[in-house]
């Protein structure tokens, strides 16, 4: 794995920021083996997969394009224009690498400004390899203050929907989060009631609450599902309006309760007592994680410290008891450094722009579907996890199909796509995808992680053991018993005849 590392120039101008790439070697990085990139960034760059050769690139617009995208091919580290568009990109910008028109195939999606200055999006359709541009998206008309888009199969239906946080006013009196699901230009609200015991809370403002760095932190949801239902929560950063405090909060991903969110037919609920969540004060930046590396997603908060130059990072583990189950998957590049050897399957590193969904029946016979995309933002504190850990509730059945699909080249017109059937619940799936172009050759690699069912389960089977030893001991001891009673009866019979 190598690293990218953006930073502010010294004497800097404006919005200019420089990039710097450090080489990885093993396990470990070379701070001498580095190569600074000779130009610099307007705004933070995306990390994707441009050309569909499974190697990371850089994408953004640079200072000197005249407002043009432009990007930075993996490999041989040459300067492309990327696309022609007629908008300028917003800063902060939330560009996304993840597939929105369901064929498998990341597409791009841009944050970009109207003629008149007010945000919207753009959708570029990736088509045999190629991105044109596909629909464009407004922003809902009540939002003032417009966050980080997210995106996550919200409504649990196998496809990925649009999560777009914000405020109605200028000083985020008023806070909500929006929804527009897949094919759709339809804003639905999934939360706007941010009140708790007399108090309205509501998202930090861009700009009012900077980093010890001067650089601003915006409104960002980041997306995970803790509880396993199968239904993705968010972690976000609330302010007290009437007050200084700042916390995250968890929200959950609940059925909807009101007629706002009918279109959405789930909402997100605010969980307001969460002991040790609330305990963190003056927090900056929430998100989920898997510390154990047990499938289930514990959560890291960034918060300030003592003084206000101070960070401080916080680790809370998931205690959520209820046993559900998940499968974890992660699609890795299908690389080799140079040439590979024979017979000699190459793994490589975690990729952006995979898409993974899965179908299976749930308890109550119903068809259930899941999707998500693999590192599609990586700016402006995205923090996305290099692999997908779709929750599946509480149903313990196969996985009846799971599809994953990664980004294929300019020209190519065949979908990069491959099936997995019969998957075991609470396992993790590493998918190489070698060779690139024959799907059918792909493989997977599948890692158990036992749940607490299946302690409980040998808890069972051994006292169940224990109880029918016990009765089968106690049997045998009467037995003897009475045949020893029946032995001295038979002597004492004995001698009796014998006088």
């Amino acid at each position: 794995m190598d690293v990218l590392l953006t930073y502010l120039p010294k004497n800097h101008a404006g919005s200019e920021l420089g990039a710097v790439i450090f080489w990885g070697q093993n396990q470990t990085l070379d701070p001498n083996n580095m190569t600074v990139l000779d130009r610099t960034f307007q705004d933070e760059p995306l990390i994707m997969d441009f050309n569909g050769d499974l190697i990371p690139d850089v994408f953004g617009v640079t200072n000197g394009s005249g407002g043009q995208p432009q990007v930075l091919l993996g490999g041989n580290l040459s300067w492309h224009p990327a696309l022609t568009t007629r908008r300028k990109m917003r800063i902060p910008h939330s560009n996304a690498f993840i597939d929105l028109t369901e064929d498998f195939t990341a597409d791009l999606f841009l944050t970009t400004l109207s003629a008149s200055g007010t945000s919207q999006f753009e959708i570029w359709k990736n088509v045999d390899g190629n991105f044109s541009f596909g629909s464009e998206l407004r922003t809902p008309q009540a939002l003032v203050v417009v966050g980080q888009s997210a995106f996550a199969d919200f409504d649990g239906d196998g496809h990925t929907d649009h999560l777009l946080p914000g405020c109605e006013d200028s000083s985020c009196q008023r806070s909500a989060i929006y929804l527009a699901r897949s094919g759709t230009a339809q804003w639905v609200p999934v939360l706007q009631d941010f009140g708790h015991k007399g108090a309205l809370w509501g998202f930090v403002p861009p700009g009012q609450e900077p980093l010890p760095t001067e650089i601003p932190v915006p409104i960002t949801l980041h997306i995970g599902d803790y509880n396993m239902d199968g239904y993705p929560d968010a972690l976000a950063v609330l302010k007290n309006t009437s007050g200084s405090n700042q916390q995250a909060f968890l929200l959950e991903n609940v059925p909807c309760t009101n007629a706002s969110c009918e279109g959405a037919r789930r909402m997100f609920k605010v969980y307001w007592e969460l002991a040790d969540l609330s305990q963190v004060r003056d927090a900056v930046v929430a998100t989920f994680f898997d510390i154990y590396e047990d499938g289930i997603l514990d959560i890291l908060v960034l918060s300030r410290g003592y003084t206000r130059n101070d960070l401080t990072i916080h680790a809370l583990k998931n205690n959520f008891e209820a046993d559900a189950y998940f499968v974890k998957v992660i699609v890795l590049s299908g690389l080799c450094s140079n040439d590979c050897p024979r017979k000699i399957t190459p793994f490589g590193v975690n990729q952006p722009g995979p898409y993974i969904m899965y179908t299976t029946v749930d308890a109550n016979g119903h068809l259930k579907n899941g999707s998500a995309g693999q590192l599609s933002q990586s700016a402006h504190l995205a923090l996305q996890l290099p692999y997908s850990v779709l929750g599946l509730g509480r149903s313990a059945n196969f996985l009846d199909h799971l599809y994953v699909g990664i980004p294929r080249p300019s020209g190519e017109k065949a979908v990069r796509r491959q099936e997995w059937t019969a998957i075991i619940p609470n396992s993790q799936l590493i998918v190489i995808p070698f060779p690139h172009s024959a799907p059918r050759s792909w493989s997977a690699k599948l890692y158990l992680t036992p749940s607490n069912i299946v302690l409980l389960t040998a808890i069972a089977l051994v006292g169940v053991c224990v109880f029918i030893l016990a009765i089968i001991g106690a049997l045998h001891w009467q037995e003897k018993k009475a045949d020893d009673r029946e032995k001295r009866q038979e002597a004492h019979r004995f001698h009796f005849d014998a006088m």
